[in-house]
């Protein structure tokens, strides 16, 4: 019997199955029972059968999705996999070629810096052993075998002095005409008219002056004159000053004494003209203070440096005033050159003493009364032009150190570029080429070479006359010069003398091509450079200064010297009638009459100056 849990519907089937039973016998009811039974377990069977295999069927089905997820997983993994590896393999290959790219740079930039090594060492060996166009004079006399080097190529013929005349035997062309060209074999200048004679009569002994053929005696019929140069050494002397005092013979009045000549150090036992003496040899000829004093000692003067120094500073006290004057004169005028050069002060306060101080150096004024200005700082910051060119406006010839830089944002000043500087540097490439090779830095030095001989025929011309010379010829010259740096920057090494060279010019380039805007304005710096070069010989031979207050005392005084011979004064001559001058002009305040501009006029030419008109007893 069919034993399951009764349900609405097992009693109903139930019930039916008892209907169909119902008029069977008991056999055939337990027979049809029976099969019903079987038939109900044989389809509980198979329903059971049926929903195994669905569910068989629906877990294949989930485990053939879940397979092919997995696969589309592993595909997807296997391909991100795969793109993570050409990712990192392009991501390695670029590494390595940037860093190959790297290495190559470094390669270049190490080659480049060792070039740039050996060219300065070369430079250095060429500056210290070579042939210099730009060596002093002054400096032959630093060199321990001078003698020998001058000597060495010499003739006969340069046994006779070469002194040049100022007066009738020619003119300033001719002069600078036989300073071009050569001298004609035998002749020499005569020794200038102004210079002392002192007559030296050679007579014919009386035992000769009887004619052999006569036997009469011979009369006089003329003379040979030849002159020799001589010189009288350095003589000391003490100027011993008697003042004569006179009294009241009935003693009612105080007594009278004669008034002590003016002196600018009063309190010194320092004549006038020895601090002239004294200015010219350290500020004009370079010497040493130190030397100065075995010079005077050998004399028979003890002096001691360190009261020739004390002197020096004092007098430069005194000058500060006719300083001042020649500074006015100097921020009047629109053009000014200015320059640098260090200088080493033993005893500036707060700083070591191997520390690099400055002197500052001014060239300005009227070109037929230039005034040059030296100036101390310990510092070559900008506050220094800042202040030196406050009260002045124009044009400034510089070169190309940022400290000018501030001052050029004025908009009352312009900068100017040196053509000597940015030459240089293609000079200095030159020598590192081989011998007896031209490159690219000698076609720069060529068309430089074309600008200045435009100057080099303006000299003589109007400033308008040579603005059109410049406009017509310079003008073209410069746009050949930029065509080629355009063309030539890019395909030069940027650290190598020659790739410096250019870089300076391009970045100068609006203030080098300026000076053609003007017929005035100068091409270079040169002449501030050559008023820093006697400084610069000088200091090879002082090597220093103890205090800041020689520093500036050496500023004034180079200032004084430097502007007298830009004026074509002879200085030790000037300096005479200057410190005879200086006491006066500080009672009355008036010192314009002696700066070096005032006096061109009034002083005798270099050349024609008489010292015993100065009432000189000794010439020094």
């Amino acid at each position: 019997m069919y034993s399951s849990t009764p349900s609405p519907q097992n009693d109903l089937s139930s019930g039916a199955v008892d209907a169909l039973l119902k008029g069977l016998s008991a056999v055939d009811a337990a027979v049809a029972q029976a099969e019903i039974d079987r038939l109900i377990q044989a389809a509980i069977a198979d329903a059971a059968d049926h929903h195994r295999h669905e569910r068989a069927e629906r877990e294949q089905k989930l485990l053939d999705t879940h397979k092919r997820e997995v696969l589309a997983a592993q595909e997807a993994h296997q391909d991100e996999l795969l793109a993570i590896k050409e990712a990192h393999q392009r991501e390695a290959l670029a590494a390595e070629a940037a860093h190959q790219k790297e290495m190559r740079e470094a390669r270049a930039a190490y080659q480049e810096h060792i070039q740039s090594i050996y060219e300065q060492i070369r430079l250095s060996r060429q500056r210290l052993f070579g042939r210099s166009s730009e060596a002093h004079p002054g400096q032959l006399s630093l060199q321990f075998d001078e003698i020998e080097q001058t000597a060495e190529d010499s003739t006969a013929e340069h046994d006779q002095a070469l002194i040049s005349t100022a007066d009738a035997q020619a003119s300033e062309g001719s002069q600078k005409a036989s300073r071009s060209t050569p001298r004609a074999r035998g002749k020499r200048n005569p020794i200038p008219p102004h210079i002392t004679r002192v007559e030296i009569v050679i007579d014919v002994p009386e035992s000769q002056r009887v004619c052999s053929c006569c036997g009469k005696t011979m009369v006089e019929i003329g003379e040979d004159i030849s002159e020799q140069l001589t010189i009288i050494p350095m003589k000391i002397q003490a100027l011993q000053y008697h003042r004569k005092r006179y009294g009241c013979p009935t003693r009612e009045h105080a007594p009278v004494i004669a008034d002590r000549p003016p002196q600018v150090l009063p309190k010194s036992n320092a004549s006038n003209d020895l601090l002239a003496m004294l200015i010219t040899a350290k500020y004009v000829d370079g010497l040493p203070l130190a030397r100065m004093e075995y010079i005077l000692g050998r004399a028979g003067a003890v002096v001691p440096r360190v009261t020739l120094a004390r002197w020096m500073i004092q007098t430069a006290e005194k000058l500060k005033p006719l300083e001042d004057a020649m500074n006015q004169v100097l921020i009047q005028h629109p053009v000014l050159q200015i320059d640098e050069t260090p200088v080493q002060v033993l005893k500036e306060k707060d700083r070591s003493p191997s520390t690099k101080s400055y002197m500052w150096v001014r060239k300005g004024g009227p070109p037929e009364r230039p005034v040059i200005l030296y100036h101390y700082a310990p510092s070559r910051g900008k506050a220094v032009p800042i202040d030196l060119l406050k009260d002045w406006q124009g044009f400034l010839m510089c070169d190309g150190y940022g400290a000018y830089d501030e001052v050029g944002h004025r908009p009352d000043v312009t900068l100017l570029a040196c053509w000597v500087h940015a030459r240089r540097g293609f000079v200095d490439a030159i020598k590192l080429q081989p011998k007896e090779k031209e490159g690219r830095a000698n076609e720069m030095v060529k068309m430089i070479a074309k600008l200045y001989k435009v100057e080099k025929e303006s000299q003589l011309l109007t400033s308008e006359e040579r603005f059109q010379l410049r406009q017509n010829i310079s003008k073209p010259i410069l746009e050949t010069i930029r065509k080629w740096l355009d063309a030539n920057i890019p395909v030069t090494a940027p650290k190598s003398a020659l790739g410096k060279a250019m870089a300076y010019m391009d970045k100068l380039w609006p203030r080098l091509i300026r000076y053609i805007e003007a017929g005035h304005l100068p091409i270079d710096n040169n002449e501030t450079e050559r008023a820093i070069r006697p400084f610069a010989i000088g200091r090879r031979a002082w090597l220093f200064s103890d205090t800041p207050a020689g520093a500036e005392a050496s500023a004034r005084l180079y200032s004084m010297v430097e502007t007298a011979k830009a004026n074509g004064l002879e200085p030790y001559t000037w300096l005479l009638k200057l410190m005879r001058g200086l006491p006066e002009a500080g009672k009355s305040g008036n010192f314009e009459h002696l700066m070096p501009m005032a006096q061109q006029d009034r002083l005798p030419d270099a050349l024609t100056v008489d010292i015993t008109e100065l009432g000189y007893r000794s010439v020094v």
